[in-house]
């Protein structure tokens, strides 16, 4: 069994490069350090170094076991904070957007319920607009939401490309407005395709809305119209269009999560969870052949 303290010291060698300064940042006398390393490279049955008067370099076997010192480190930092995660109670009302909803969110929510069983969650699915102003109504404690195009509000979480999509069997008619299936107003993608297509040469109809994700996705899925999704919404039987096809690029959408001002410790936490969240494709997105 490998000891924590001789793995933080390695990894403190690896990364600062040699014994000296390991021993600065790790506040422990040069000895200390090289006497630990040799008790490593003891256990080990490795040499772990290779040392020279002047540098200090990681071996083949010092490069493999870097990796696994750095996860094991990490695992054990992450251990001590859950023992000694303070006992929080009391209820967070969390707002989501269905994009998460489905992906990345319940995993975390539940890592969050096994650290934190005296907190009470509720979750309200929705779009962004709407929940940031229950947010603001006092109606919700923590939101993890769109960033409304051209504001910084809220505590960005991960940047996402917006893309066009439509059926795999979805066909252009020729001469015909392109047809549109978009969230209903205020809605973040909503504009942001809008704004594209008001700065393209292309003429354009909404012919399906929906206030759901799930709802613009069927219409994209039965061929009906193009619709612009996140990356990770993107499922099998719809395929990526673009500047192939004449449409214009759109910006990231941008995920960010807001919180009430001077928010309980409860709804903190369960913010700093939602900030280490990254989005989760449902597929591998394949883009389309080139329009004829």
């Amino acid at each position: 069994m490998l000891e924590f303290d001789l793995l933080r010291t390695f990894v403190a060698v690896a990364d600062c490069g040699g014994f000296h300064r390991a021993a600065e940042q790790l506040h422990l006398t040069q000895s200390t350090v090289s006497q630990q390393i040799k008790r490593l490279e003891l256990e080990t049955r490795r040499p772990l170094f290779r040392r020279t008067t002047r540098t200090v370099a990681l071996t083949d076997d010092g490069e493999m076991l870097l990796d696994d010192a750095r996860r094991l480190l990490q695992l054990e930092e992450a251990a001590r904070r859950r023992l000694h995660a303070p006992q929080l109670s009391g209820m967070v009302r969390l707002g989501a957007v269905e994009e998460v909803a489905s992906g990345s969110l319940p995993p975390a929510l539940g890592r969050f319920a096994k650290l934190h069983p005296h907190v009470k969650l509720e979750v309200q699915i929705g779009v962004s607009s709407e929940l940031i102003g229950e947010l603001d109504a006092g109606r919700l404690d923590v939101v993890l939401a769109k960033r409304p195009l051209g504001t910084s509000r809220g505590r960005l979480a991960w940047r996402e490309p917006l893309l066009w999509t439509a059926a795999d069997t979805f066909e252009f008619a020729a001469g015909a407005p392109l047809p549109l299936a978009l969230y209903r107003e205020h809605s973040v993608s909503r504009e942001a395709a809008l704004q594209a297509l008001r700065t393209s040469d292309l003429s354009w109809e909404i012919v399906y809305t929906s206030p759901s994700l799930t709802g613009v996705r069927a219409a994209g899925l039965a061929g009906l119209a193009v619709t612009p999704l996140p990356v990770s919404a993107i499922v099998g039987g719809l395929r990526v269009l673009g500047a192939a096809e004449g449409l214009p690029r759109l910006p990231d959408l941008e995920f960010a999560i807001f919180e009430r001002d001077r928010p309980a410790a409860a709804a903190a936490a369960l913010a700093a969870t939602l900030a280490s969240l990254a989005p989760v494709a449902e597929q591998p997105v394949r883009r389309t052949r080139k329009r004829n």
